[in-house]
């Protein structure tokens, strides 16, 4: 799971007022400070407006899968307009994460039955199996289970992200960047590890 977005680009634009380095430091904290695995933030903008007896923030999010997400709110202290604007972008992510979860979810129950080959044995086969094991002879491998996976090609954040949303203990996918099939995995230390065939 994602604890902050790395390397963020950050534009924070003030009007009508001096922009003091405070002033830009908390603005920019507040929106580093958005800890949400989805969507992932790709650049923001903060616009700060000083208008009569009102200080307005507006914050423009622009996240991965074409998703923009902005907020704005009006106090009488600029810091208090910031602190609002975050609180609802987050309420704002949290809705979006929401919804890919309900789809995911509403997806895995459509492929829930799978249709296996049926083999029917002799009564006797557990008894002959035992025997041939006696004679040293191993008994050929069977295949218990197939399923059909569709191979998808994404970047390395969003196998990450699907990887969290699904109940597999792996993934693959041909990785966008590179151009090459990988497998996803996460190992018992929680960290995650890719394999490349």
């Amino acid at each position: 799971m994602q604890s902050a977005n790395a390397n963020t680009q950050i534009t924070v634009t003030v009007r009508h007022e001096d922009v003091t380095e405070s002033l830009r430091n908390y603005a920019t904290k507040k929106i580093q400070g958005l800890h949400l695995d989805y969507p992932k933030i790709i650049e923001a903008k903060a616009i700060l407006d000083v208008l009569k007896n009102r200080h307005h923030a507006e914050i423009i999010l622009f996240c991965a899968n074409h998703i923009v997400i902005d907020a704005s709110s009006d106090s009488k202290d600029m810091y208090t307009s910031i602190d609002e604007t975050i609180a609802k972008i987050a309420r704002r992510m949290r809705k979006y994460k929401t919804r890919l979860l309900k789809k995911q979810r509403a997806n895995r129950g459509k492929d829930t039955i799978r249709h296996l080959d049926e083999k029917v044995y002799a009564s006797d086969f557990l008894d002959n199996l035992n025997d041939e094991e006696d004679a040293t002879h191993d008994p050929d491998p069977m295949i218990i289970h197939r399923e059909s996976y569709r191979l998808r090609t994404m970047v390395k954040e969003d196998a990450i992200m699907a990887l969290e949303l699904s109940d597999k203990p792996f993934i693959v996918y041909n990785n966008e960047r590179r151009n090459v099939t990988q497998i996803l995995y996460r190992r018992n230390d929680g960290d995650y590890a890719i394999i490349e065939p």
